[in-house]
């Protein structure tokens, strides 16, 4: 089927606008292809470091063949529950890899922080951050020029796009991305979100908050709501960049261990040694179509806020000009199809029993939403992406075909979605330009009017609340969160006291240049609001009782004060020094010194002038 006029259109338009950049860059990672084996250039000193630790096999195969070596950069660390079960891939890898003719090496570590733990916590101002710390930690284990083609191990929130960055650097090496998988179902998310509420409230103590948490956040694997981390899987599966069916498969199972053999197998069979003509290098993997497929994923998935900035990032990488324009324009004709919490009562488990993303792909691909003529680290085309990977009875690996949901309350085919249009939108208007995600907000919550409040640390959100400030309709207004400002945290206190606000009948949004969780919720929320406060944005210019209307249908954020008097206004400032040390805080100076706008992705190492600009 041809692909739907407006995805070509967008296409188009993102292509049209990135020439430039996108041509030096293949031509900057075509001419580090190189002739043979990465590491024939080296010395023999340089050489000789590089395998020394080596057993007698490997350092054999290092030292003189032309077998390939696959670099592993790992984001292993026994915190968290989503990378927990990397421990043990490394040995793994290497196996598989001898076994295919080739070696393996861990390259290098790469930070890996839990957003879960730090939500609400100084911490949190240096997630974003980390993003870039990682890519940079990557592209050192990776600068020993040793490698022929890389595995990346990661998944959780900034990890995944902080190693596609630095995989795009490296962009004429082959990557593969090797899931570990979710968790096994715990405590329903409905029902730990009515404990959280209950504790808002007062009503549930923090022994049974405790609890309510522990029996849902229970196990090695990822936590199995769908945010940022699991929006990070659906991402990497649809953009190419796992092996078909990957994304959802539990940790420590016989079928994730074959899928990581697969991976090891893969790897190694698309390499440029000996004029291979599967090589498959990841920044040709990555072009203008397989980002249009990533939003075209986000959307049909409503997926996390936190790839508005991510997405944006990973493709000025790769030499691409990603806009909120595009993600707009695309929202219009992509469709929701997936109901996972917090857009519905089931977890990724469930979205995977389903049909999950095979069902997923082959809906959109028959519904022309989906570019099928891209390269993906399994070969040409998105068609085989359709199918599902399991075991037969003697052990082996194999894929079928998924051709029908499951669970259409879950899942569903492009004919029939829970909804004609993507969750995610941009607004812009007198305040700005933000991002707002409605796949779960109630229709009628679409669009709020009513009196700004005014705040400056989320904590005073819920000290208004709990002195009965709140029982209103407002918008709350929580400024100086941006990156420039403290490092753009996400604000997920908010989420249980408005939706309180909210479930009593009262008219409430938020309005802010931080984030909000990759799991918003049912709350109207504008976010990552730009120009930013501190960086002269108009946020600045509210006052108290200022009347804020957000319209999510016709993508409209204003203040409605008079525009003499708006242009008059004088800007608030605020005193962040605080929020510049302790946790490590002082040491990131640099980092939100250098930062970029969040609709241009929140990044240090690209900025795009994309306010306001009109498309090419």
């Amino acid at each position: 089927m041809n692909v739907h006029p407006v995805i070509a259109e967008v296409t188009q338009r993102i292509a049209q606008r990135s020439r430039p950049q996108r041509t030096a860059y293949l031509k900057r990672i075509d001419a580090a292809r190189g002739d043979g084996p990465k590491r024939r250039h080296l010395s023999c000193g340089n050489l000789a470091h590089g395998f020394a630790a080596c057993g007698v096999q490997d350092k054999a195969a290092l030292r003189g063949g032309a077998t390939p070596n696959i670099g592993i950069v790992t984001a292993y660390n026994d915190m968290l529950s989503a990378h927990q079960p990397y421990e043990r891939y490394p040995e793994l890898i290497r196996r598989a890899a001898r076994e295919a003719g080739a070696t393996a090496q861990v390259a290098g570590g790469v930070p890996a922080m839990c957003d879960g733990v730090t939500q609400g916590q100084a911490g949190m101002e240096l997630s974003l951050f980390s993003r870039e710390v990682i890519a940079m930690s990557a592209a050192v284990a990776l600068s020993h020029d040793m490698f022929d083609a890389t595995l990346f191990l990661g998944i959780c929130d900034k990890i995944v796009p902080g190693l596609m960055i630095a995989a795009l650097s490296f962009g004429h090496l082959p990557a593969v991305f090797v899931p570990s998988g979710p968790m096994p179902s715990g405590l329903p998310n409905e029902e730990k979100s009515k404990v959280r509420q209950q504790y808002a409230e007062g009503k549930a103590s923090r022994e049974q908050l405790l609890e309510a948490e522990a029996q849902s956040y229970h196990a090695p694997g990822t936590c199995t709501f769908y945010g940022t981390a699991n929006s990070n899987q659906m991402l990497m599966e649809i953009m190419g960049m796992h092996l078909p069916g990957a994304s959802f498969v539990n940790p420590d199972t016989p079928l994730r261990d074959a899928l990581t053999v697969a991976a090891v197998e893969r790897a190694s069979g698309i390499t440029a040694l000996d004029g291979n003509p599967d090589y498959t290098p990841v920044g040709h993997v990555i072009d203008e179509r397989s980002i249009v497929n990533g939003v075209v994923g986000l959307h049909a998935t409503g997926g996390s806020t936190n790839h508005l900035l991510h997405l944006v990032a990973i493709a000025a990488a790769a030499g691409i000009t990603l806009k909120l324009e595009d993600f707009d324009a695309l929202s219009s004709v992509v469709p929701l199809l997936a109901r996972v919490y917090p857009n519905g009562y089931a977890d990724v488990n469930h979205f995977h029993q389903a049909g999950g993303m095979p069902f997923l792909i082959g809906t959109l691909l028959d519904a022309g939403l989906l570019h099928a003529d891209v390269t993906t680290v399994w070969g040409k085309g998105l068609g085989a992406y359709r199918r599902m990977p399991g075991l037969d009875a003697d052990g082996n690996l194999g894929w079928t075909e998924v051709t029908r949901s499951g669970n259409t309350n879950i899942l569903r085919s492009a004919s029939e979605p829970f909804q004609t249009h993507g969750g995610l939108r941009m607004l812009k208007g007198n305040l700005g330009r933000a991002v707002i995600k409605v796949s779960s907000v109630p229709d009628d919550r679409h669009v709020i009017e009513a009196p700004a409040v005014i705040f400056q640390e989320q904590d005073d959100v819920r000290g208004a609340f709990e002195r009965g400030e709140l029982d209103r309709d407002f918008v709350a207004v929580v400024r100086f969160q941006g990156p420039k400002a403290i490092g753009m945290p996400e604000l997920h206190k908010l989420t249980p006291t408005l939706a309180i606000l909210q479930s009593r009948g009262h008219r409430v949004a938020l309005v802010t240049d931080g984030r909000m969780s990759g799991a918003s919720g049912k709350v109207p929320a504008a976010i990552h609001v730009s120009p930013e406060a501190v960086d002269g944005g108009p946020l600045g210019k509210l006052r108290d009782g200022d009347v804020v209307r957000l319209d999510a249908d016709a993508g409209t954020l204003d203040a409605l004060v008079d525009a003499g008097e708006w242009a008059q206004r004088q800007f608030v400032h605020a005193d962040l020094s605080a929020h510049h040390t302790g946790i490590g805080r002082e040491l990131f100076t640099l980092m939100r010194n250098a930062v970029g706008a969040a609709d241009a992705g929140a990044s240090v190492f690209a900025h795009h002038d994309v306010h306001h600009a009109a498309d090419a």
